[in-house]
């Protein structure tokens, strides 16, 4: 992991945990539905389960959970590298602007 994204406590910081997982759903939605402009978050739940290892790279796996016309609710579960425990969960509404 790069420095920059660790705290000083030696651990991944929230917000870095909290984009990765953003990011992955914006791109699977993306990715079943095409680019749209508009396509933004509209909610982020976020729960921190374990402190993440310093040293390992962090993996998120991300689940579309809904896929709808106007609406997508996504997760994602992130684990530090090689290891099978969550250190964290997302869970994601995102508003799909209409077709015109």
């Amino acid at each position: 992991m790069d420095s920059g994204y660790l705290l000083p406590s030696g651990t991944v910081s929230g917000p870095t945990m909290m984009g990765l997982a953003d990011y992955a759903i914006y791109v699977a939605i993306l990715r079943e539905i095409g680019f749209v402009a508009l396509a933004v978050t509209t909610s982020l739940n976020f729960n921190f389960l374990l402190k993440p290892v310093a040293d390992k790279d962090i993996l998120g796996v991300c689940k579309i959970l809904k896929l709808g016309k106007t609406i997508a609710v996504g997760e994602v579960t992130i684990y530090s590298e090689g290891d099978d425990r969550p250190v964290a969960h997302s869970l994601e509404t995102y508003s799909i602007p209409p077709n015109k």
